[in-house]
């Protein structure tokens, strides 16, 4: 595959992995990129680097543009090593190359990589003239790193938006109108849920931060280029960054010799009667980075297990683990459970989610073997009770 103009004088240079499945704890089941980009001006500059891996393939890129050794500044947008691991090789081959960088990127890139790199700090909203455009900085710290800094060619009407608005893709396709729009915002929805949701308020401060600049074309450093679908994607950005959700009902349970499941099937039913939509997830066979996903949009969470040597089964305490680091916030919440003896599971699943401050409007299940048919009858009321309360 070769290089992209993406813009005049403006290319695509990055690399394609197809074969990524994991990418830290997150299923990436569609692959991903690490996105580059190379502006051909009078001061020839590089937007990121690119995995180690895959250096050969942007290096290949960029040679059918210029030679490499022209390179006159590299901006390095953001340290984490899926952006910023081939720097080192690529200052190697461009030693005259300066080193863009925020402040807390200057200290991340010489704690990774103690190379005494030539770096070049920028304050936020600071500009660098490189021919016939100037480039701005702006830091959006914690969206999602401390370094985090976007790149906006104003010539060109480009936000060079490093994670912001990202999407594990790996495709041939480089713009959005190429995909269905709902591909995109699943994808941009599952970043977004397993990397960004924790700092929803950064989120909103970066948004604000260029809500000014006049933008036709967003490139993040992951994924599909935003030209034809821009307001659609910054309108979901802004939802997310308020945590707001929809109408609907998420069911996340595991269960051990099926009462925990009858539960579960039953208050679905019982939700499902007041007319909300409700989706149902055993964590034995959904990975907990798709179930984040929904529990991402969804305003009513459900959360079930069985009680396994006085705690959680092992699958619902790493999903709790997992979401309690991304801290999703105003949500309903409501706990289920079985058990033999003992029935701690409950009483830990509730602690987790009151720490979390989410709505908790009914007492919790509990359910001692097998539920009767009293029992059935009382979860689904129950389950009409919480379809009720989210109509509000």
């Amino acid at each position: 595959m070769e290089k992209i103009e993406i813009k005049p004088d403006i290319f695509w240079v990055g690399g394609i992995d197809w074969d990524i499945r994991n990418f830290h704890g997150y299923s990436t089941n569609r692959g991903t990129t690490y996105n580059s980009y190379l502006i051909n001006d009078e001061k020839i500059t590089l937007v990121d680097t690119i995995k180690p891996k895959f250096i050969g393939e942007m290096l290949s890129r960029i040679k059918e543009i210029i030679d490499p050794k022209k390179i006159d500044y590299i901006i390095s947008n953001h340290v984490e090593m899926d952006h910023s691991g081939s720097l080192p090789e690529i200052a190697k081959i461009c030693p005259n190359a300066k080193i863009i960088t925020s402040t807390r990127g200057e200290k991340g890139l010489n704690k990774h990589y103690k190379d005494n790199l030539n770096l070049k700090v920028v304050d936020s909203g600071e500009s660098l003239n490189i021919g016939k455009r100037n480039l701005t900085f702006v830091h959006i710290p914690m969206v999602h790193w401390p370094d985090s800094m976007v790149t906006y060619v104003k010539k060109d009407k480009l936000l060079l938006s490093n994670d912001s608005f990202g999407q594990h893709i790996a495709s041939q396709e480089r713009f959005d109108h190429e995909l269905e729009w709902g591909v995109l915002k699943e994808e941009a929805a599952k970043y977004y849920a397993n990397i960004v949701m924790p700092y929803g308020s950064q989120v909103e401060k970066a948004l604000s931060s260029i809500q000014d600049l006049e933008i036709n074309m967003i490139a993040p450093s992951h994924g599909i280029i935003w030209k034809t679908h821009i307001d659609k994607i910054v309108n979901e950005y802004k939802k997310w960054a308020k945590y707001e959700s929809e109408q609907k009902a998420l069911i996340i349970y595991d269960s051990m010799w099926g009462s925990t499941e009858i539960i579960a099937n039953v208050l679905r039913e019982g939700i499902n009667e007041i007319g909300i939509n409700v989706s149902i997830r055993n964590l034995k066979n959904t990975h907990i980075s798709d179930i984040i996903s929904e529990v991402l949009t969804t305003k009513l969470i459900l959360l079930g297990s069985p009680t396994l040597n006085n705690g959680l089964l092992p699958t619902m305490g790493g999903f709790l683990s997992y979401m309690k680091g991304l801290r999703p916030k105003n949500k309903i919440g409501f706990v289920f459970g079985s058990y033999g003896w003992g029935g701690q599971a409950v009483g830990e699943i509730e602690k987790i989610i009151r720490d979390l401050s989410w709505d908790i409007p009914i007492q919790n299940i509990n359910i001692n073997y097998i539920p009767t048919e009293d029992d059935l009858k009382n979860i689904k009321n129950i389950g009409n009770k919480l379809g009720n309360y989210l109509k509000k």
